[in-house]
């Protein structure tokens, strides 16, 4: 007789409910920043638009206008890069991913977000730290006459974007996780639990942050 393989038997299911909640709860932190930020870009399209009629219609224009659709490019572009991983948006490339079972995918994500995604995104708020606090200490503005005072809050932007990279992906970890030792458990409300192996996948489970 065959023993049945059993991940779950000594793992308590009110705990894997609880590292659920909070996953769920990390990752509407990347939805609401992702979402919000990207009504910048309807912003930064009417401000080009303006900046261009005013200079060709009128011959007007002032560079404070103009640099804040660099500041707005710039808002989108990092604010928006954990709520994009979570939609599995990055570009990538894929040979083998997408042809692996879901616990293979799931291994690949769970081991990819500890090693390669944690640690870089550590490494990048590390280096960035002197940076903008240099900025910080001289309330850096504008090398432009009559440009944006707030050069230093734009650059406090990278750190806001780690933190936030952070956040989604050990929410990507928890979820993978679950997945991985807590089979008999839904990730979502919606999602029926599995009674032995995952052979259904949870909502999106062919994206990365999720599998």
């Amino acid at each position: 007789m065959s023993k049945k393989n059993n991940n779950t038997t000594h793992i308590n299911p009110g705990r894997a409910a609880g590292i659920i909640k909070l996953a769920a709860v990390l990752e509407k932190i990347s939805v609401f920043s992702g979402q919000t930020i990207s009504w910048l870009t309807l912003l930064m399209v009417l401000t080009t638009f303006a900046i261009v009629v005013l200079r060709y219609a009128f011959e007007m224009g002032w560079v404070a206008m103009q640099e804040s659709v660099i500041y707005m490019y710039a808002l989108v572009f990092l604010i928006g890069i954990p709520y994009t991983l979570k939609q599995d948006g990055h570009v990538r490339v894929d040979i083998f991913y997408c042809n692996m079972s879901l616990r293979s995918k799931a291994w690949i994500n769970l081991l990819g977000n500890i090693f390669l995604l944690i640690p870089v995104t550590l490494f990048i708020a590390w280096i960035s730290w002197d940076y903008v606090a240099a900025s910080w200490a001289l309330k850096e503005q504008s090398g432009e006459a009559g440009g944006l005072p707030g050069v230093y809050l734009l650059k406090s932007s990278i750190l806001i974007m780690t933190l936030l990279l952070l956040i989604q992906g050990i929410s990507q970890i928890l979820f993978n996780f679950i997945f991985l030792f807590f089979p008999d458990i839904p990730l979502r409300p919606s999602q029926k639990p599995n009674n032995s192996k995952q052979t259904a996948a949870p909502d999106n489970a062919t994206r990365p942050g999720i599998l």
